[in-house]
């Protein structure tokens, strides 16, 4: 298999330690959850702590703030002037002109939406997005939650996709399905949680480490 170039978010984080421990593993994007229903929640004085780490040691890592169905007068108010985060990470119901208005608004940050897909349909919704938003993150759906469930996607649903975006897949990712994934789905990048992790937020240094290696070496 030739080497690959696929990117790696290792998201819901909840200490500085371990985001300083994986950013030096090689990930190139860190995400923290500031969805108060999540179980991987920080709140912003902590989440800021930890990106301003980020920022002094590993200045090149995107720091991506994840947020879910937040009024967008908040989003715009938190997100303005000198933000210690890179990347919004709009993982709800978000509609276009939402994304709109946040590109307007605030564009000195990037826009990342994510899309769950329960059947192939739900890959219809997203071209009306790509002129708004600056990636595209694909998640299983669940009825639970929105994100960080496990689960994967329908590979069958994955195979030549085509967007005018970088777009990064979640959901279920370990090195089990690594193989498949760079064969023949083919994704920008790679966000990676629930199957590396101890405990909801408390990521296995050691399996991170071993994945991250693994796809570097693929």
């Amino acid at each position: 298999m030739p080497k690959t170039n696929t990117l790696v978010k290792i998201c819901g984080l909840t200490s500085e330690e371990q985001a300083l421990q994986v950013a030096k593993i090689g990930a190139h994007a860190i995400g923290i959850i500031s969805v108060k229903e999540s179980p991987r929640y920080i709140p912003a004085i902590k989440k800021k702590k930890i990106f301003q780490a980020l920022e002094s040691s590993y200045p090149n890592i995107e720091r991506v703030s994840v947020v879910q169905n937040c009024p967008i007068e908040t989003i715009i108010k938190n997100f303005l002037g000198n933000p210690s985060e890179t990347i919004i990470q709009l993982h709800g119901d978000e509609d276009i002109d939402y994304c709109k208005k946040i590109k307007r608004e605030i564009p000195n940050i990037g826009l990342w939406k994510a899309f769950r897909i329960k059947t192939e349909k739900d890959l219809d919704k997203i071209k009306p997005f790509e002129d708004f938003v600056d990636a595209i993150l694909l998640d299983s759906w669940n009825k639970e939650t929105y994100g960080g469930s496990g689960k994967k996607i329908k590979p069958i649903y994955l195979k030549n996709l085509n967007f005018s975006k970088p777009w990064w897949l979640a959901g279920g990712i370990s090195i089990e399905w690594i193989n498949e994934i760079l064969t023949d789905i083919k994704p920008d990048g790679l966000d990676i949680s629930s199957s590396i992790e101890i405990s909801p937020g408390l990521k296995d240094i050691k399996k991170t480490k071993a994945l991250i290696k693994f796809l570097k070496k693929n």
